[in-house]
């Protein structure tokens, strides 16, 4: 897995996971990668942070120091706190419930939970439109 800074032609910035550099440039040349505040096709890799080690050879993306950081912070929250409010909670059922809504075999809902390493690769290679949900400090106290 590789996570991208993004950033489309109207400067919305943005992050995104792809299964590799490989996957990332067959989504954008496939025209799948977009903005998901204005929609935009028009989008390529912004300047990004070091990544910093966790544990053996994972990596993590970090930031700091932006002049916007509790308005993106707060912002950030509000995202996760409406999606796990009006979607439903299926664990670790995620990547099975997100193909069956992708492939259309169920009626299309909101859905949020767990998946496995090797879910979210396979998610990426089904063309599964997801998003990781934001993380937040606190949330690791």
């Amino acid at each position: 897995m590789i996570s991208y800074s993004l950033i489309c032609e109207n400067e919305h910035k943005f992050d995104a996971w792809f299964g590799s550099a490989d996957a990332y440039e067959a989504q954008q040349q496939r025209g799948i990668v977009t903005c998901p505040i204005c929609d935009s096709r028009s989008v390529h890799k912004a300047l990004m942070a070091p990544a910093v080690s966790r544990s053996g050879s994972e990596k993590m993306a970090l930031s700091i120091g932006h002049p916007q950081h509790a308005q993106l912070q707060a912002a950030m929250r509000a995202l996760r706190e409406k999606v796990t409010s009006e979607a439903d909670y299926v664990g670790d059922k995620f990547a099975e419930e997100a193909r069956k809504i992708h492939f259309k075999d169920v009626e299309p809902r909101g859905i949020y939970g767990e998946a496995t390493r090797e879910e979210v690769n396979g998610l990426i290679e089904d063309g599964v439109d997801f998003m990781p949900l934001p993380v937040l400090p606190e949330e690791h106290n």
